[in-house]
């Protein structure tokens, strides 16, 4: 087998000399894996599916793309973070046992291997594209025609909205915003041979790549249209000199703990935010040396902030040519699924639900009955009230018009949205402002607290008694990102777990501590504990001779009392199964410490984003009486102190097949897509040919369970999958 492996070195050294008969109380600190390196690990997974031939080409520019802009968001939150502990003088060691210094200096010579790769990666898939007659050219290779015509694209579509900016005593250096991109001259007046600088901003308002006429597709990037014609900007001057280069800076929304109005401290923070703190500048490594230490010191930027680069700046807007209308090098189009059994029910959710428990696995099934629950909830004249948690969704949701709908119908409607959102939050500030205006009872949540659950929930007047609808998410309320995120929207009536989320509203929008709830488990007053006595009720299976199973699925696997009580529970001989598809700070397969744990990241099409975790209860998984919780909520300090999560049970039969035996076995089984940790922490990926079982293609093509009704006796169920003990 052809054995595949990341880029992971930094990480391996943290257990470099380590024997594999160390004791866990004599490993310390080397028992996680240290955070921030773990994600460059994983960043460097999704670029290395640029190299992976099962995609389309313009699919593996979108991975290129995808990485550039996950690094941009690297450095300005956590890189940012990093150099603000270092400038206050902090040592505080992270659990991994390093320094913030200790971890900068990885973190930036990880960093700086990655964006070299990416440069790389770049120029290969440059390459491909042109024996696939798609072209993006460089100033040298446009012919006479071309540069006539871009003379008048310039014209028509560029220089309206271009601000030429002198650099002089009169004209000082102007601020560049946060991922502000922009060109810098050395100018040379025709009349008297006068040095000048000028200064000119690339605008977002404007496509990245212009798509020159003719038969073939050709593209130049809007830099070289405007290198070309910097003539109409400076009519009067010889160009001498010119560079690009782009500016990221710290993006961490500070506001008053103690502020009286939330929405103002937060729109001052914000305003802030595009001030922030420099924390890399990219610069074109043809730019010449004087215009690199003016850009340098008129943006205040320190010897280790500056990159050079030589390629492309801002690869996160390849992500343009990937609509040029070549299909055929793009992922075939999969159409989302309707649960059957709500067309069965006449499209009426609520009949639906109240048959029988629903999840919809996205995006193998459509958003749009989420979207179609509430839009039928607000126009339903038996519907008396309506609550919702709103942590991310787009500037035109569909979620928040049928809120609008409901509170214009004259129902009541709580909408608890989360200002904290991070890069989302002056877009949740101006659809509050939205849902106020009807009427709509707005909550911002807590100072010291994210609201990050995703919970729906419906009143409904039903002869005479008050029935609860609620729909239990895993992720954001967002109809674009549900078509490629891979996420859970359990629907039920089912009393107990209605109450407990009309618990979840109380607390959110009331005062007190957290109350009692009767199935779900709360952050940040219980979860994390919850989670520790079922790893716990593992163990004593263990002691007892009875089988001990955990499988788990999420994100991010970052808390140190959850991963010591996963090493407690491998100690006692418990098989822990973990897909974690991006931050993982355990180590998996090491003698000692974690030889029954095995820990997978699968990287494809679509972005995994559910969170699942089953326990075995005394029986090998899969099994009926498996324990089964879906959630909001990763496996971090974040999720279970600093945020409002909900794990919910599955207890419904047919939902509970559905969920482990056939989403979550999937997931186990898959190899076409997945990334194996090794005993130092890096990733290695099996290449095991085009008959490889891939997650992604099998829901494609295998419908649920709890979503098809009759249609299940009709047409069968989806394909019954096996894992054997080695997955």
């Amino acid at each position: 087998m052809n054995l595949k492996k990341t880029d992971a070195s930094n990480v391996s050294k943290l257990v470099a000399g380590e024997t594999e008969g160390t004791s866990l109380k004599n490993r310390g600190s080397r028992r996680y894996i240290n955070r921030e390196l773990s994600w460059l690990s994983f960043n460097d997974r999704v670029l290395s599916e640029c190299y992976c031939e099962r995609h389309p080409l313009l699919e593996r520019i979108r991975f290129l793309s995808i990485s550039g802009s996950n690094l941009d968001e690297f450095h300005m939150v956590r890189v940012a973070g990093l150099r603000a502990l270092v400038r206050a003088g902090i040592m505080e060691l992270s659990q991994d046992g390093l320094t913030p210094v200790q971890q900068l200096t990885s973190v930036e010579s990880r960093s700086a291997e990655l964006r070299h790769k990416q440069s790389e990666t770049w120029k290969l898939l440059q390459s491909e594209l042109c024996r696939h007659d798609v072209e993006v050219v460089n100033i040298n290779h446009l012919r006479e025609v071309d540069r006539a015509w871009l003379e008048q694209y310039f014209e028509k579509y560029v220089f309206p909205v271009l601000t030429p900016l002198a650099i002089d005593p009169a004209h000082p250096f102007p601020f560049v915003p946060n991922l502000g991109f922009a060109m810098a001259l050395q100018l040379c007046r025709k009349r008297d041979g006068e040095l000048l600088r000028a200064h000119v901003p690339l605008p977002t308002q404007v496509d990245r790549f212009i798509c020159l006429p003719g038969p073939t597709l050709r593209y130049v990037a809007l830099e070289t249209c405007v290198h070309l014609c910097i003539h109409h900007l400076f009519p009067d001057f010889d160009v001498s000199g010119m560079g690009l280069f782009r500016v990221i800076r710290d993006s961490e929304v500070e506001f008053e703990d103690e502020a009286e109005d939330l929405m103002l401290s937060f729109e001052a923070a914000l305003r802030e935010r595009r001030r922030g703190n420099v924390v890399r500048l990219e610069i074109s490594s043809d730019m010449p040396e004087e215009l690199q230490v003016l850009v340098v010191n008129e943006l205040n930027a320190k010897e280790g902030d500056v990159v050079e680069v030589n390629g492309l700046l801002g690869l996160h807007q390849l992500a343009q040519l990937i609509e040029c209308g070549r299909d055929d090098l793009r992922f075939v189009p999969h159409t989302a699924r309707f649960p059957e059994r709500v067309r069965e029910f006449g499209d009426n959710c609520f009949a639906a639900i109240r048959e029988k428990d629903i999840i919809v696995h996205h995006p193998y099934e459509s958003f749009d009955v989420v979207v179609q629950f509430l839009e039928q909830a607000a126009a339903d004249p038996l519907v008396i009230a309506i609550k919702q948690t709103l942590y991310r969704t787009t500037p035109d949701s569909p979620i928040v018009k049928a809120l609008v709908a409901a509170a214009e119908a004259g129902k009541s409607v709580t909408a608890l949205i989360e200002l904290k959102a991070r890069f989302d939050e002056e877009a949740n500030m101006r659809l509050s402002r939205v849902m106020e205006r009807v009427g709509i009872q707005v909550v911002y949540g807590f100072m010291n607290l994210k609201t990050h659950a995703k919970v729906s929930y419906v009143v409904r007047k039903e002869d005479g008694i008050l029935t609860k609808y609620t729909h239990f998410g895993t992720g954001n309320y967002h109809s674009v990102t549900a078509k490629i995120y891979t996420d859970l929207s359990f629907f039920t009536c089912d009393p107990a777990l209605s109450n407990d989320a009309a618990l979840v509203f109380n607390f959110l929008t009331g005062y007190g501590d957290p109350p009692e709830f009767s199935k779900i488990s709360f952050a940040p007053a219980c979860l994390r504990s919850d989670i520790i006595k079922l790893i716990d009720d593992e163990i004593a299976h263990a002691k007892s001779g009875r089988p001990a199973t955990i499988w788990a699925k999420m994100n991010s696997l970052v808390d140190a009392e959850l991963i010591d009580a996963l090493y407690r529970a491998n100690r006692h001989g418990v098989q822990i199964d973990l897909v974690v598809r991006g931050v993982c700070c355990i180590y998996a397969g090491v003698p000692g410490m974690s030889e029954n744990i095995r820990v997978k990241s699968i990287i494809g099409r679509f972005l995994e984003h559910m969170r699942i975790w089953a326990f075995g209860n005394g029986e090998g998984l899969p099994h009926a009486s498996a324990k089964v919780y879906i959630s909001s909520a990763d496996w971090m300090q974040r999720n279970f102190d600093r945020r409002c999560e909900v794990m919910v049970p599955i207890e419904n039969p047919t939902v509970h097949e559905q969920v482990l035996e056939q989403i979550l076995v999937a997931n186990l089984k898959d190899e076409a897509q997945s990334w194996h940790m090794q005993r130092d922490g890096t990733y290695e990926r099996v290449d095991i040919g085009a008959k490889a079982f891939s997650a992604h293609d099998y829901f494609m093509t295998n419908p649920s369970l709890s979503g098809r009704g009759s249609a299940l006796e009709r047409y069968g169920g989806p394909s019954r999958l096996r894992i054997s003990a080695e997955q």
